[in-house]
C-alpha cells in the first residue's frame, strides 16, 4: 500500500509497499483508497509543503488493476469513476504536486504523472505509455480530456493513437515531462523542485488549479456509462 515520508517540508507519497521493489502499483480499489487517505493526511498539514508522488523498483504504477476490472465488470464504471478522483484530486492539490517517475508510468499510471504540476523522469530507463490503442481498449471522457488538454496537441495524438512507449529524453522533448535526471537522482530533483515552491501552498494555489484545470475536472466528473465506455 502507498505510503508517506518527508524530507523538510516536502512530503513523498510512494505509491508501493515499503521496502517492495517488484510491485507494479496498480489502481485497486483499495490503493486508491490508501492514496486518498495518504492525501488527506498531507493536507491536513498546517504551515508550508509540496508533494512529491514517486515509487521504487522497476513501476512508478502499471495503471489500471485489470485482473480486478475485468473479474468485476459489473462494477467497472463505479471503478473507474474512483480512478477518476485521483486524477481530479491531484490537479487541484493546494501545494506543488511533482512526479518524479523512477520507472515504467503505463496507462493511468502515465495519466497519474500527467495530473501532476510538474514531472521528473528518469533518463536512461523506464518509459511512459499509453497502451490503450495497443489494447484495443477505450478512454473515458475524463481521461481523453486529461491527456489531450494536458500534452501538447501532437503528443497526445501520437501518445494515444500509436501507443508508443516515450523514454526519458523523448519523453522531455515531446513535452510530456519537466525534465529528466540521471539514474537514482530522479527523486532528488524532483524534491528540489517542489521544496522551491513550498510557500505556495494554500486555497488560492487550489483555486488557480481549478481555474487552469476546468474542463479537464469537468470531463473527469462525468459519470463513465456505457454509452461512453464500454469492457464488455
Amino acid at each position: 500500500m502507498p505510503y508517506l515520508e518527508r524530507d523538510g517540508d516536502v512530503f513523498i507519497l510512494y505509491l508501493g509497499n515499503e521496502g517492495q521493489t517488484d510491485s507494479e502499483n496498480r489502481f485497486h480499489p483499495d490503493w486508491i483508497d490508501a492514496i486518498h487517505a495518504a492525501l488527506d493526511e498531507v493536507e491536513a498539514h498546517e504551515g508550508p509543503a509540496a508533494l512529491v508522488t514517486t515509487a521504487t523498483g522497476k513501476f512508478f504504477t502499471n495503471g489500471l488493476d485489470t485482473d480486478w476490472l475485468f473479474g468485476n465488470l459489473d462494477k467497472s464504471h463505479w471503478y473507474l469513476d474512483r480512478v477518476h478522483t485521483v486524477f481530479a484530486r491531484l490537479l487541484t492539490f493546494p501545494m506543488t504536486t511533482v512526479a518524479a517517475v523512477q520507472g515504467h508510468a503505463f496507462g493511468a499510471g502515465a495519466m497519474l504523472a500527467t495530473s501532476h504540476d510538474l514531472r521528473v523522469m528518469r533518463a536512461d530507463r523506464g518509459f511512459y505509455s499509453l497502451p490503450e490503442a495497443a489494447l484495443n481498449m477505450p478512454f473515458t471522457i475524463g481521461m481523453n480530456a486529461l491527456m489531450t488538454l494536458q500534452l501538447p496537441r501532437p503528443t497526445a495524438v501520437e501518445a494515444m493513437t500509436t501507443s508508443r512507449r516515450y523514454g526519458g529524453a523523448d519523453a522531455l522533448a515531446a513535452g510530456i515531462v519537466t525534465d529528466t535526471a540521471e539514474g537514482d537522482g530522479v527523486l532528488a530533483a524532483a524534491v528540489a523542485r517542489a521544496a522551491a515552491t513550498t510557500n505556495l501552498r494554500g486555497p488560492n494555489l487550489a483555486g488557480i488549479k481549478r481555474g487552469i484545470h476546468g474542463p479537464i475536472l469537468s470531463a473527469l466528473a462525468t459519470a463513465t456509462d456505457a454509452g461512453n465506455l464500454n469492457f464488455g
